[in-house]
């Protein structure tokens, strides 16, 4: 398996290019290379880079050492990330171009420029870095090479704005990474009732998203050869209880929804999925006797998203935010109006939210379809509030009929008002929400959509824009 698929087990790699042009003062690129390494170093991220000695001042500057640095990327291909490009001078805009297109990496790129400062601006001493990432930045952009750019036109790599941006251009790297290569699984058909979950396999494959299916009646048949005694059974109905307050559910219920965890891992274990989008009702309660939320919490919580209603298009929303994040990510309704007041609303599912999600949680009955299956079919749900704070929300969606890939994300804040519900829920506050949900309702979204408890959509953007090719709307 490719390991950048599974980029968030481990540390971001970053190829590194030193830019050199020699009649500017090239003493700087060594000082300058040390800086950028020790920076990197801090922020966690390992570093691919030609030896100091490799090359004249550890830098990159003609055909020759363009070809050493690509060289070294090429051995390194499968741990290589992104790629960042330091120009402690003005750079040869060749050289930097020639070394990323000679490597073959299709990875992020991220340019950075030191400052000039004041004080020093001899010829023994000025940078024009300033100038010289504009001649990077133009020859990429004429190689056909993606690239990202800095907060700030000039920074230093010392200061906490670069160590942000690099935190930033990390993440970027992980939800690049980590979408080419995926892997979903889609358990069931999607629920006759919702033709809004709809989508394109051809669409998705082409970003390099596989989807594995798997029908439901596989799922029961591998379920009904095993016995409360099993060994894998044993072990899930344990850690559902360890995961959330379970006193109020029948025995025989909570086996049942160790044994449907169970098959769910097997099958996430056998076809090496990152992701799964289930068809949660009815079928499941009818002919099986459980809702499959709370399995479907535990995998969204341990980073393994899981979406309802076989929404796929809803997972990835949801995978792209938890890599980028490093936290869990939900798929949620657009659901209530709040009371009178235009930017606030309410989010809802019946729900297999992860428990991060909650200020306090238990396992409950699925009051909806209750009403329809009985009850006692219905046991599973993880119930409870969405605590205040900070997210993320994102949507992409299949859209066949123009052959793209399309999405919108923003920001927003779960509050504390005054709330009384079932299942699910939390109340939030984005600013100019109805301008959001006229984008949503006349571009033909989904109602679903994903969240994160972090803020990350300008890292979204980026990925999905620049990279990806998709189109974004950002919700500022």
């Amino acid at each position: 398996m490719d390991s950048r698929i599974k980029t968030h087990t481990r540390p971001i790699t970053l190829g590194v290019i030193v830019g050199n042009r020699g009649f500017f003062p090239d003493h700087l690129c060594l000082k300058g290379r040390a800086q950028v390494l020790q920076v990197l170093e801090a922020s966690g991220i390992r570093a691919v880079i030609v030896d100091e000695d490799a090359t004249s001042n550890g830098a990159i500057e003609s055909l020759q050492e363009s070809r050493r640095c690509a060289d070294l990327f090429k051995a390194h291909r499968d741990e290589i990330d992104g790629i960042l490009v330091t120009l402690p001078n003005f750079g040869d805009e060749r050289a930097i171009a020639n070394t990323i297109r000679f490597s073959g990496l299709d990875v992020p790129v991220l340019v950075h420029a030191f400052q000039d400062a004041t004080n020093e601006m001899s010829i023994a001493n000025r940078r024009d870095s300033f100038c010289g990432k504009m001649s990077a930045c133009n020859n990429l952009r004429q190689y056909g090479i993606r690239f990202s750019l800095t907060s700030e036109h000039t920074m230093d790599p010392t200061s906490e704005a670069f160590r942000a941006d690099l935190e930033a251009f990390a993440a970027v790297c992980r939800v690049v990474g980590s979408i080419k290569g995926a892997r979903f699984g889609q358990i069931g058909a999607r629920p006759a009732a919702f033709n809004t979950v709809r989508f394109s396999e051809k669409l998705l494959e082409r970003t390099g998203i596989s989807v594995e299916t798997l029908d439901l009646s596989e799922l029961l048949g591998w379920i009904r050869k095993m016995t409360d005694s099993d060994a894998e059974v044993t072990a899930k109905l344990e850690e559902i209880q360890g995961y959330t307050r379970t006193e109020h559910i029948p025995k025989d219920r909570l086996i049942l929804q160790a044994k449907l965890g169970a098959a769910i891992d097997r099958f996430v274990t056998d076809h090496e999925l990152d992701a799964t989008a289930i068809q949660c009702w009815t079928a499941l309660q009818e002919f099986y006797g459980v809702v499959p939320c709370t399995c479907m919490s535990m995998m969204s919580n341990n980073l393994q998203a899981s979406a309802c209603e076989a929404d796929i298009a809803g997972v990835l929303s949801m995978f792209a935010l938890q890599q980028a994040a490093l936290k869990p990510a939900a798929l949620l309704d657009w659901n209530n109006n709040y009371g009178t007041d235009p930017d606030k609303g309410v989010v809802f599912h019946c729900s297999n939210l992860p428990k991060a999600f909650f200020a306090d949680h238990e396992m409950d009955y699925q009051e909806i379809i209750a009403s329809s299956v009985g009850k006692e079919n219905t046991y599973g749900t993880m119930v409870g509030r969405i605590a205040a704070g900070d997210f993320t929300y994102a949507r992409v969606t299949t859209d066949d009929l123009t052959g793209t890939i399309r999405s919108y994300v923003g920001e927003g804040k779960f509050t504390d008002d005054t709330l009384k519900t079932f299942g699910g829920y939390g109340v939030f506050h984005v600013n100019e929400l109805q301008v959001l949900l006229r984008h949503i309702c006349t571009q033909g979204f989904e109602h679903h959509v994903a969240a994160t408890r972090a803020r990350v959509s300008g890292v979204l953007e980026e990925a999905f824009s620049t990279y990806l090719d998709w189109d974004v709307y950002r919700h500022v």
